[in-house]
C-alpha cells in the first residue's frame, strides 16, 4: 500500500476563481509547482480530488474540466513536477439532469479519496489531505487520513472550525514542507 498527499485544486494548488474552467484564468499559487515537486521527490503519489459543481450547474462541461487538467499538466512538467492521478465529482444536488444526483464522491464525503485508494493502492490511514475547505478536511477525515488546511483560497476564513487534529499552514509550499 502507498502513501498519497491529496489535493484540493482550486484555492490550494491555483488562485480561487469562481467555477474556472478557462486555462487563460488560471494560475498557480505561489510555491505550488514546487510543493509537488517535492512530493514527487520524496516517492509520495499526488492525487487532485477537486470538486466541480460548475459542471452540474451548467456552467462548463467534463471536457473543460479535462483541457484544464491537461493544461496543468504541462505547466507542472515546466518545474519538473507531476500529479499522478486527477479525480473530481461534476454533481451538485442543484444541479441538471444526470448531475443532479446523490453521490458519494462530493468532498466532504470521501468517495474521491477512496476510490482513488482502490484505484491505486494508497494506504489511507497513511495519507494527508490538504485543501482551503472545511469540506476538504471533512473529506480526508472521513476516510481516515491526515489533514491539512491552507491558508489560501477560503482556508483563513475556516481556519476556526477545524479542530486541533488539524495541521494549519500558510499555503500549500509550507504544508509540504511540515509534512516531509
Amino acid at each position: 500500500m502507498r502513501r498519497a498527499v491529496f489535493l484540493d485544486r482550486d484555492g490550494t494548488i491555483n488562485i480561487e476563481k469562481e467555477y474556472l474552467c478557462q486555462v487563460k484564468e488560471f494560475e498557480f499559487i505561489p510555491g505550488a509547482p514546487e510543493a509537488i515537486r517535492l512530493l514527487n521527490q520524496a516517492g509520495i503519489l499526488v492525487v487532485v480530488v477537486t470538486n466541480q459543481s460548475g459542471v452540474a450547474r451548467g456552467y462548463y462541461t467534463e471536457d473543460d474540466v479535462h483541457n484544464l487538467h491537461r493544461h496543468i499538466d504541462r505547466e507542472l512538467e515546466r518545474s519538473g513536477a507531476h500529479v499522478d492521478a486527477w479525480l473530481y465529482c461534476p454533481h451538485h444536488p442543484a444541479g441538471r439532469g444526470s448531475y443532479a444526483l446523490p453521490c458519494n464522491c462530493r468532498k466532504p464525503l470521501p468517495g474521491m479519496l477512496q476510490e482513488a485508494s482502490v484505484r491505486h493502492g494508497i494506504d489511507l490511514e497513511k495519507s494527508t489531505m490538504i485543501g482551503d475547505k472545511r469540506a476538504d478536511i471533512a473529506a480526508g477525515k472521513a476516510a481516515g487520513c491526515h489533514t491539512i488546511l491552507v491558508r489560501t483560497g477560503y482556508g483563513a476564513a475556516d481556519e476556526e472550525y477545524v479542530g486541533p487534529e488539524t495541521v494549519v499552514c500558510d499555503d500549500l509550499l509550507s504544508a509540504v514542507k511540515s509534512l516531509l
